[in-house]
């Protein structure tokens, strides 16, 4: 058996908004500002991966914590660098 790219889009919007309990309105325009970008079809219409679905829990969870849109794309991207660095620290001390 294969393991799924958790990067690969294969939600559609409502199915996707459905598993994170939000409206499709909502993940339109956490596109619209810049949060999820999610993968595009040949004919336009959106599609989530897993990868996806956890950056909206995220989302979700730095909106309920009281932050904008601004603060919670820095926050991501913050969280992102770090994880970033500590994969690059992990492998770096590996035989």
């Amino acid at each position: 058996m294969t393991a799924t790219d958790p990067a690969r889009g294969v939600y559609g919007i409502s199915v996707a908004a459905d598993l994170v309990g939000m409206g499709s309105q909502q993940l339109r325009w956490y596109e619209t500002q810049g949060l999820l970008t999610p993968d595009r079809t040949p004919g336009g219409t959106r599609r989530y991966s897993d990868d996806d679905l956890v950056r909206l829990r995220r989302i979700d969870a730095l909106l309920d914590a009281g932050l904008n849109t601004a603060g919670i794309a820095m926050v991501i991207d913050l969280q992102d660098e770090v994880d970033d660095l500590r994969e690059e620290l992990t492998r770096a001390k590996r035989p």
